[in-house]
């Protein structure tokens, strides 16, 4: 059963606080990574010892990683965006199946393409 118009509501109200979560962070990173060295309060972007490099290089992964996983769950989100605002008929029907993506699913995904919980 196609979705009612309150739920697309709901799921396009959904998908913007998402949007706007993931963007803090995204910007956040970015703005930790410029400014790492300032707060750090290191004089140089040498650490003094073996384990705080080891440390650091762990970190910077680490938030690498988490900042590449928003960066991608941004583009899902936009891509949801996009598909509810041109084909709001379409929106929630599952890509791999056509079947119904449902409702609750989509309440904690918003952007969720398949009805399949692996994607």
């Amino acid at each position: 059963m196609p979705l009612k118009k309150s739920q697309l509501k709901e799921i396009e109200k959904l998908l913007h606080e998402e949007r706007e979560r993931a963007l803090r962070i995204v910007n956040r990173a970015v703005e930790d990574s410029a400014g790492e060295q300032e707060r750090a309060g290191d004089l140089s972007s040498m650490p003094m010892h073996l384990a705080d490099r080891g440390t650091d290089t762990m970190q910077d992964e680490l938030d690498a990683s988490n900042a590449t996983r928003v960066s991608r769950q941004l583009v899902e989100i936009d891509a949801a965006l996009e598909r509810l605002i041109h084909a709001p008929e379409k929106f929630g029907v599952c890509e791999a199946t056509g079947a119904d993506i449902s409702f609750e699913r989509l309440r904690i995904i918003p952007w969720a393409r398949t009805c399949e919980q692996g994607d």
